[in-house]
């Protein structure tokens, strides 16, 4: 008999979630949902916003999110469990508030993949302007489907493919900007460190603003933790790659900026904000780097969607195990691959009428709201779980928890006035469907009886 093959007794058992990822391949995953180019499509706008101080912008972004990050590894390492903040608030909080927390979470992944494809679609109309945008995002939505369901582990193989691209393109721009910068005369020290400090435009106020939108930079790190439970020893690797994506992704992201920041030698006066770094590349190496920048943010936000589809589907696993969705459909894994497959071609196709109804600040901004919301959740679930429920008084259970949550409540009341209606509505929506699911609140809207191996 073959020791790989199951056991008798596991034979009639539903099929689950299948431990296959290692510490790296979750890394590789963090890693190309928040895309190693992350900073790049809004350089112009924090440099705007923080008068040319985006490193900086960037830098506190980074400190601040990771101790969001720990509070996500930390309740990993309690439960290692689908379903990421869904299931971390409602079982240290209460199921309801992890039922909201979900419900927000659903929106923010929901929209990912919808985001992706519509600046795929739109960069491939710049490179073939004959083909209709409808014909892209077709193309892209179907794309992103595909792959997410030939399984797991083919998708770590290709977010390793793409993180090998994409830091060879980085290194371009970089060997191409400082052969620039040695070229230009009459550079003084001063120079060096205005993108950290320039005492001629620093303003506190003003770089808080543009750590705001510098956060965004990286939006994704908690997709890691919805794969709990197709994670060799989740109680440590999930902690690991979650601070190690948020490290490597401030460490590139700073670095990127910077060079940009010296190379444009001012802040501001781009040709066109939203895509301002691509003319930083433009003035650095000519047409050559310009068009390989653009060819690069495509690929990257295809590597985004993807993983994007891959975390949401994951995401209404975890609640349609618990009910909380209807677990007959999105409760179910495929006994061949391993995987919620009713999941993935759930979000294919909201994500296929999406690119038509929505544009791409709007969703944007929509993304936002609901990422914020688990974020704040997952810091307040630590809190409540070793502090309250535990009355374990360390300093990593007060100080982290309280810190990430105070600053992505920052960003979080900052947000458009159109992603706040939007937002409040679809949480509207939420609380609406947990009183019919409660039958007025009068009973639990579900319990947790997920398998915690």
């Amino acid at each position: 008999m073959n020791i790989n093959e199951p056991k008798e007794k596991h034979q009639n058992e539903p099929p689950h979630l299948k431990r296959a990822l290692g510490l790296w391949d979750l890394i590789f995953y963090g890693i190309v949902v928040i895309t190693i180019t992350a900073p790049l499509p809004i350089f112009g706008i924090i440099s705007n916003q923080a008068k040319g101080h985006v490193v900086t912008s960037i830098l506190i972004a980074m400190i601040a999110m990771l101790f969001t990050a720990i509070s996500y590894g930390r309740m990993a390492s309690v439960y290692p469990l689908a379903g990421s903040a869904f299931s971390y608030v409602g079982r240290s909080i209460h199921p309801s508030l992890g039922f909201l927390t979900g419900w927000g979470m659903v929106m923010d992944y929901m929209l990912n993949p919808i985001l992706c494809s519509i600046f795929c679609s739109k960069t491939m109309m710049n490179i073939l302007p004959g083909i209709p945008y409808a014909v892209f995002a077709v193309f892209f939505a179907l794309l992103f489907t595909l792959l997410n369901l030939r399984g797991v582990k083919t998708n770590a193989r290709n977010n390793q493919i793409l993180i090998i691209i994409l830091s060879i393109v980085v290194l371009i721009f970089i060997i191409y900007s400082v052969r620039y910068l040695l070229k230009l005369t009459g550079l003084d020290p001063g120079q060096f460190t205005r993108p950290f400090y320039d005492p001629a435009t620093f303003s506190l106020p003003l770089v808080l603003s543009g750590t705001s939108i510098a956060a965004l930079t990286y939006i994704g790190f908690d997709g890691i933790s919805t794969l709990s439970e197709e994670v060799k020893n989740p109680r440590r690797n999930i902690m690991l790659a979650t601070v190690l994506t948020c490290l490597f992704t401030g460490i590139i992201a700073s670095v990127e900026v910077y060079v940009a920041q010296l190379v444009w030698g001012q802040w501001g006066n781009f040709p066109d904000i939203d895509t301002a770094f691509v003319f930083v590349a433009q003035k650095a190496g000519g047409n050559f780097l310009f068009h390989l920048l653009n060819v690069s943010l495509l690929v990257s936000a295809m590597g985004a969607g993807i993983g994007a589809m891959l975390g949401a589907a994951r995401l209404l696993y975890g609640m349609g195990r618990e009910n909380a969705l209807p677990r007959k459909f999105f409760g179910a894994v495929d006994s061949k691959s391993f995987i919620p497959r009713n999941n993935v071609l759930f979000v294919g196709a909201i994500t296929l009428v999406g690119v038509f109804v929505l544009n791409f600040q709007l969703t944007a901004e929509m993304l936002n709201f609901g990422a914020f919301i688990a974020f704040m959740g997952v810091n307040l679930s630590v809190f409540s779980h070793f502090f309250i429920k535990e009355k374990s008084r360390k300093f990593i259970n007060i100080a982290p928890p309280v810190i990430g949550f105070l600053f992505c409540f920052f960003i979080w009341i900052n947000l458009g006035n159109q992603a706040k209606i939007a937002g409040s509505i679809w949480i509207l929506i939420g609380m609406i469907v947990g009183f019919i699911k409660t039958k007025g609140f009068r009973k639990t809207i579900f319990t947790f009886e997920a398998r915690e191996e």
